[in-house]
């Protein structure tokens, strides 16, 4: 389970990283060519996710997640979007810490994934979709940083 935490936790470091590159605070909202999305809703998406996966579905922790509200939100803090990531890494770092080997195999409990999903499945996927959208960011930094 430490591998998870590791590249969960250094995924999300790298996130706030990418954000700090910005010259610009401004930039973290603006929105390129065809893209829909700003690199701050971005960070923001990420954050909801594990946190309703993570929390919500699998420490049954309560969190209410706000969809919408994370590729809506806009104009807010550098800051304040760090501290949703610290808040994030936060959330879940107790949840992998108390996993077990077993808890992997185990279904996962929510049905956003489809029938059958283990914990283990989930926990990739959403490695995944951090490293997809962290990629998106890093191209868009450097994308803006070289005008």
């Amino acid at each position: 389970m430490k591998t998870y935490k590791e590249q969960f936790i250094k995924n999300l470091n790298a996130l706030k990283d990418e954000l700090l590159q910005y010259e610009n605070e401004s930039d973290i909202w603006k929105k390129i060519g065809t893209t829909k999305n700003a690199p701050a809703n971005l960070a923001l998406h990420i954050c909801g996710n594990l946190k309703h996966n993570f929390g919500a579905e699998i420490a049954q922790n309560g969190y209410v997640r706000n969809r919408d509200l994370e590729f809506t939100k806009g104009n807010i803090s550098r800051d304040e979007v760090i501290a949703e990531i610290d808040s994030t890494i936060e959330m879940i770092e107790p949840v992998i810490d108390n996993f077990v080997f077993a808890d992997i195999l185990k279904p996962f409990p929510g049905e956003a994934f489809g029938e059958g999903q283990t914990i283990g499945s989930v926990i990739t996927r959403l490695a995944m979709h951090l490293g997809y959208h962290l990629g998106q960011i890093n191209y868009h930094r450097r994308f803006i940083s070289e005008k």
